[in-house]
């Protein structure tokens, strides 16, 4: 009947919570029943497992911070790849151009900004 011990031990838990339930308040004095006890609904599904709750706000921030990493590498490998044509373009032993250094202040901010957000 029952093939791993996960399945029964998932088996007693509902039970146990099926029968919490029934019995109503577990403090409370026990009542006799009238009558016969109805059977288990043989339709209901034991192994069945309820849905996760919604996730965690802090799961979700976690979420959220990895999709802003991954945009910002995005944006640093576009920028570096810019970076490296304009290098490549121009002869940086005569002149040095004042957006080569603006553009390294920018990758440099946007490199430290990703490092802030992954170590959390």
């Amino acid at each position: 009947m029952f093939d791993t011990r996960r399945k029964f031990v998932t088996f007693l838990a509902g039970s146990g919570t099926r029968a919490a339930v029934r019995c109503g308040n577990l403090g409370a004095q026990a009542r006799p029943q009238q009558g016969r006890p109805v059977p288990p609904d043989p339709t209901e599904n034991v192994d069945e497992v309820t849905p996760p709750a919604r996730k965690s706000p802090t799961k979700m921030m976690l979420e959220a911070n990895e999709k802003d990493i991954k945009k910002n590498i995005e944006k640093l490998y576009q920028l570096a790849s810019d970076l490296k044509a304009e290098v490549e373009k121009t002869d940086s032993s005569q002149v040095l151009s004042l957006t080569l250094v603006k553009r390294a202040e920018e990758i440099e901010k946007l490199a430290h900004d990703i490092k802030l957000r992954a170590k959390g």
